[in-house]
């Protein structure tokens, strides 16, 4: 989801797209009807898979009567983060990762022909290279990314979720992910920070909202095969190896007789390496039913 899909999708900091334009009023917004998957296994295992999006503007409807039966027969929430809203816990675990010895000017780490890009991204951010002399690299491109997003956080649909009440399993932590970050090496590092900037000039928040809100698997893939995403290393750290670990979690709670009702972000929903297509490698009848 080039690259703020993506780490809107991870539930780091609840980042979301940018766009200078207000987002739609909620009356223009199309019906809802975001991608959910049910899963069958030979033993009569059941779940459900569903493609999250962090956050939303104020009026996108989202639930369904689809959703809302799957939800109901199952017995257990699977997330990203089960603490999503422990504001204290997230910054806590940033700044144990995010800060380090003085470093280089945020604005020459990056190639020259990022640095533009890269400069009108920290001006509508309103930040300097002065925020930034101890900062990683890699925190400081989800900072830029937290700066200059528009959709609201307190609207994402993990968070509506978490609130139903239903017991909850987590797959990762807070630091688990900024972890994860920080194992990036320099040069990866500096892809994310490049990547940021260059989709930070696109006006696309509207037509991811309204892909996630259809269902429109095709149109977010498209998205998600731009920019940093090229990147193996990156894919693979931040989105593979994730989706590798997210499915082998799923695998024990259906083995254990469980009916989870497993929602992450939708990029992890996507292509050969999401969830679908590695639940259904291991044998599970996977069917999308919305």
């Amino acid at each position: 989801m080039m690259l703020r899909f993506l780490l809107a999708v991870l539930g780091v900091l609840a980042l979301a797209g940018c766009q200078s334009e207000p987002p739609k009023p909620a009356r223009d917004w199309p019906s809802p009807s975001p991608a959910l998957w049910q899963v069958t296994g030979m033993n009569g295992e059941r779940g459900w898979l569903f493609g999250t999006i962090h956050a939303l503007p104020d009026g996108a409807k989202w639930q369904t009567p689809a959703f809302e039966k799957a939800f109901a027969e199952s017995d257990v929430l699977m997330v990203e983060i089960g603490n999503l809203g422990d504001a204290q816990v997230a910054a806590d675990a940033f700044q144990a990762f995010a800060k380090t010895t003085p470093q280089p000017a945020l604005s020459t780490r990056v190639a020259p022909a990022d640095r533009p890009a890269l400069a009108a991204l920290m001006s509508e951010a309103r930040m300097s290279d002065d925020d930034f002399w101890n900062i990683k690299t890699w925190a400081a491109a989800l900072m830029l990314a937290n700066a200059v997003r528009d959709s609201e956080a307190g609207n994402g649909v993990d968070r509506v979720l978490l609130e139903k009440g239903k017991p909850v399993e987590a797959f990762e932590t807070f630091a688990g992910q900024f972890a994860r970050f920080d194992g990036l090496a320099p040069l990866q590092q500096r892809d994310l920070l490049a990547g940021i900037a260059h989709e930070a000039a696109l006006d696309r928040t509207d037509e991811r909202i309204e892909a996630w809100l259809t269902g429109d698997l095709a149109t977010l893939e498209n998205q998600m095969n731009q920019g940093y995403l090229m990147s193996p290393a990156l894919r693979e750290a931040l989105l593979t190896d994730r989706n590798h670990l997210f499915a082998a979690k799923v695998v024990a709670a259906l083995e254990q007789d469980r009916t989870p009702f497993v929602a992450v972000g939708a990029a992890h929903m996507l292509r050969s390496d999401g969830l679908p297509a590695l639940l259904a490698k291991r044998g599970y009848e996977v069917k999308r039913i919305q």
